[in-house]
């Protein structure tokens, strides 16, 4: 009897482990291949002579993959390894805002401060300025890249600390009152990082360094105050070139806060997971990090503490962004499946925030939401007569600062928004069109001679009113009104405007020169993003004294002119 049992155990025991090796073998093979998806995925980057990218997927607290894509260094052909260090741009944000909040609970400061309680060479622009206001992107600075280039600077420029905070203390006013839009403002960090030294008495990368990358084991991670300082196994960025191969894209910032964090995706794995064990900073410190901006008339903004809330697919996601010169990156947090990717570049065309999702895609593919159907439109496509658009064909400016282009071409009727691709409209009546694939309205209202005199552009159940553009016709004579030097005593610089060929054309010593084209009166339309238009300023005699500036993280920046 005692023989038989022994036998029945020593079987029982056989299969169990034939069934363990069985789970095993299938778990490594499933295993298996999520990593061949993945690394598809990346094949694209995976290449002898490219720059690439470095991956660390995240799972209940440990990195289930890591990997290293292309070339850190295209010189040497050194690889990307897992352990190879990137600066992450505007990733850096979220540990700026970790340090106020831990600074907060130790109770050297509050959020409800007056930024001029700690920076007293801020400007008193008769509006306080709270930290919670420079956080969240809704203090009304301008922004300190965007001052820098409007000022004649290039972003490869060394640029310190200490240019930064000169150009705010000349800063004459805000973009708005704090508080009253968001706008994102990389200038709030830069001086979120200086309240953290001057609070805590030690430079921003020392006080960072001994008190969140140290108690997480984050070894090969620092704040980057020093342009000239070595940094071995790192990454330099690059672009490429039209007709084939790469450049290098130079960065030689010598400022914190808002930017120069170099670190790995080894390293960043820890930090994602330092929200979901609290090791560094306590239950009080990461919650505070997720509560959302709220604006002076109560609405709340998606921006937490320098991270996004967002949803992919049905799933919650906590992710930002970085891109600076040629390195890119993106971070993204499942919270509620304790998931995370880490996505490091050193190459301009990378579309890192995509990737991430296409990685998250393969791993919680069994949490993914099946995408509902779309309905079909229920809009009747109207039949009229094509010969109407050319009465449409346009640029509409609106005040909230952005142009609609409409051009008809082959009987269609097709519309653009500023930075945003063409799509055609379709035809509800003769005067009321729709994007199919948004569901935007646009209507066309006209004078009484056919005339169209304004556009209202619905997007969800927001309207906004343009009105068409008719460039006026200059001769020469009133060309010359605009001639002449314009000196900004924010920025220290002058703009010189000149006449070329019978166009406007605005000149600067480091910039190269810039067509204005008219839109209507007194106002043009310019080229770049620092320069997007400019609005001519006249007295009482009608005389022309100065033009207001204004970009995209800077608006009506005032430049006086200067008469012999």
């Amino acid at each position: 009897m005692k023989r038989k049992l022994y036998i029945f155990l020593c079987l029982l025991f056989l299969l169990l482990g034939k069934i363990a090796t069985s789970c095993k073998i299938a778990s490594k093979s499933n295993t298996d291949s999520l990593e061949v998806k993945v690394n598809k995925l990346f094949s694209e980057w995976d290449k002898p002579d490219s720059p690439g990218v470095a991956l660390a997927v995240v799972k209940d607290g440990s990195v289930v993959y890591k990997q290293g894509y292309g070339l850190a260094n295209l010189e040497y052909n050194i690889p990307i390894i897992p352990s190879t260090i990137f600066h992450v741009a505007s990733v850096s944000k979220q540990f700026t805002a970790f340090a106020i909040v831990l600074l907060a609970q130790q109770g050297k400061l509050s959020l409800d401060d007056d930024i001029r309680k700690h920076l007293p060479e801020v400007p008193d622009f008769g509006k306080t300025i709270r930290i919670r206001h420079l956080i969240h992107h809704i203090s009304g600075l301008r922004d300190q890249w965007e001052l820098l280039v409007m000022a004649g600077w290039r972003l490869d420029d060394v640029i310190t600390k200490e240019h930064i905070l000169k150009m705010v203390r000349h800063q004459r006013e805000l973009n708005f009152a704090p508080g009253e839009e968001y706008l994102y403002c990389n200038t709030g960090f830069t001086l979120l990082a200086e309240i953290v030294a001057r609070v805590s008495g030690h430079s921003f990368a020392e006080w960072t360094e001994r008190n969140i990358f140290k108690p997480l084991g984050m070894t090969n991670t620092q704040f980057y105050d020093d342009h000239e300082k070595i940094v071995k196994n790192r990454a330099y960025s690059y672009s490429p070139l039209k007709k084939g191969g790469f450049k290098k894209r130079v960065l030689s910032y010598a400022n914190v806060g808002a930017t120069s964090l170099f670190t790995t995706v080894e390293d960043m794995s820890k930090w994602v997971n330092n929200f979901n064990d609290q090791r560094v900073g306590g239950k009080a410190v990461i919650e505070q990090m997720h509560e959302q901006g709220v604006l002076n008339n109560g609405k709340k903004i998606s921006y937490v503490f320098d991270l996004v809330i967002g949803n992919h697919k049905g799933l919650k996601t906590v992710s930002h962004s970085g891109g600076d010169a040629g390195y890119r990156s993106h971070v993204v947090r499942f919270p509620e499946q304790k998931f995370a990717v880490v996505i490091l570049g050193n190459r301009s065309a990378l579309n890192p925030s995509r990737l991430s999702m296409q990685v998250a895609d393969i791993y919680l593919a069994d949490w993914i939401q099946p995408e509902k159907p779309k309905k079909k439109s229920e809009r009747k496509i109207a039949k009229i007569d094509p010969a109407v658009y050319e009465t449409y064909a346009g640029k509409y400016w609106f005040q909230l600062g952005f142009f609609i282009t409409i051009t008809k071409e082959n009987n269609r009727l097709m519309v653009k928004l500023t930075g945003q691709p063409k799509v055609e409209i379709l035809p509800e009546s003769e005067t009321r069109f729709f994007i199919k694939e948004t569901g935007s309205q646009l209507t066309f209202h006209l004078n009484n001679i056919g005339q169209v005199i304004q556009l209202t552009f619905r997007r969800g159940s927001v309207d906004m009113s343009g009105e068409k553009l008719n460039p006026p016709v200059l001769d020469e004579r009133k060309l010359a009104e605009y001639i002449g030097d314009y000196y900004s005593d924010e920025l220290g610089t002058t703009y010189t405007i000149v006449v070329k060929n019978n166009k406007l054309v605005a000149q600067h010593r480091r910039h190269s020169d810039m067509l204005l084209n008219p839109t209507i009166e007194d106002r043009f339309e310019g080229p770049l993003w620092f320069f997007g238009r400019i609005h001519f300023t006249r007295n009482k005699e009608n005389r022309v004294v100065g033009f207001k500036l204004t970009g995209g993280r800077v608006r009506n920046l005032s430049f006086v002119k200067q008469y012999k």
